[in-house]
């Protein structure tokens, strides 16, 4: 239980802090501004899963089994997201977004050899500075650069990381012979990652284009709102995946984690038409999309369950069919129902691409009892 109350208490004063600046920040800019910066944030985390060969996943689960193959995989990463890097460069001519990929694939990095090692204090440290530094640096380069400088102090609160990176490198060698035996699960986890990845993102990348900055804020809004109803069942999801793949299911901490995530639910629906209007004038479509989105958090709760469960068993391949799936059903969601209904039929892909992938691992865990 200190393991799990070091990473939960970390996370809702990290999360608290990180979404007091986006809800400031908010209030303080056009909802076009804000739906700007997320696209630009969109691109860079899709390209950052591109780039991690080692994903946060990947890595926690072979430090938790004692498996020396981390320095290899962090070295492959650091490669392919400096080539990246370059590439972003080239194409949008935007220095900021390739030095945030760059923080991001930092971040992974680091969180996966904590997570796995089960420093659950020193995760809580650099996790909180980090956040920190989201907050000071955020308003200090938006107050002397404006909304051009968000996203360069963004990449630039990951710099603490870079510590837990390099040493990293240096607990084993680097060794390629290690990635043949374990391509499958490396090779399926990867893709895994980068589709749940881009099912994050892919929505946002659409909306713009689609239907323009100022709704894919109002709908930005809702993802923040909902990524923070979510919070509690993500810091389940980091202590209990070293613990599975340690073999240790912790059945009954992840029921409680369901009931909560009902309750979360239930409170989002009923309390989001008397905050938003309240604080966020400006974002008046927001509410139905709170509203409706923060019903996807219970099947995406179940989704995470059974991912913890699957990827302790090395069974990425279940994950990553299941996932992409579920990539398609928000894809073809959002391009359908969101120039019909707007910002609720984007709310509407988004519940539906979540249960059609809770109830999919369902049925596939049946089957894998009855085997």
């Amino acid at each position: 239980m200190k393991g799990i109350l070091s990473i939960g208490i970390s996370d809702i004063i990290g999360t608290g802090i990180s979404g007091s600046f986006w809800f400031i920040l908010a209030s303080l800019i056009e909802p076009n501004e804000f739906g700007e910066i997320f696209y630009y944030i969109g691109i860079a985390t899709i390209v950052s899963y591109i780039s991690l060969i080692g994903t946060q996943n990947t890595i926690i689960v072979y430090v938790a089994k004692k498996v020396k193959i981390q320095s290899t995989l962090t070295m492959l990463s650091l490669i392919v997201g400096g080539i990246s890097s370059v590439v972003l460069i080239m194409i949008l001519y935007r220095v900021d977004v390739s030095l945030i990929l760059l923080g991001y694939i930092i971040n992974t990095l680091a969180l996966g050899d904590l997570l796995g090692k089960k420093l659950y204090s020193s995760y809580s440290k650099y996790f909180l500075i980090q956040k920190i530094l989201t907050l000071v640096l955020g308003f200090s380069f938006y107050y002397f650069f404006g909304v051009e400088g968000i996203i360069f102090a963004l990449a630039l609160s990951y710099i603490a990381y870079i510590i837990r990176v390099i040493k990293a490198l240096k607990d084993s060698k680097i060794d390629f012979s290690l990635l043949k035996e374990r391509y499958g699960f490396i090779g399926n986890n990867y893709t895994m990652i980068l589709v749940q990845g881009s099912k994050s993102q892919i929505d946002k990348l659409i909306v713009a284009p689609l239907l323009g900055f100022s709704l894919l804020g109002n709908y930005a809004l809702a993802a923040q709102v909902v990524g923070i109803m979510l919070m509690f069942t993500t810091i389940v999801f980091k202590y209990t995946l070293s613990h599975d793949a340690s073999g240790n299911p912790n059945y009954k901490l992840k029921k409680i984690t369901l009931l909560i995530s009902i309750i979360i639910a239930l409170v989002g629906f009923f309390l989001s038409p008397i905050i938003i209007p309240e604080f966020f004038p400006k974002y008046s479509e927001t509410v139905d999309a709170i509203q409706i989105m923060g019903l996807g958090i219970i099947p995406a709760t179940i989704s995470m369950i059974f991912t913890s469960k699957f990827l302790g068993l090395e069974k990425s391949k279940i994950i990553l069919i299941t996932k992409l799936i579920s990539l398609v059903i928000i894809i073809l969601g959002t391009l359908i129902l969101g120039p019909i209904l707007g910002i609720i039929g984007l709310s509407i892909a988004f519940v539906l691409s979540n249960s059609i992938e809770a109830i999919i691992f369902l049925l596939i865990n049946i089957k894998v009892k009855q085997r």
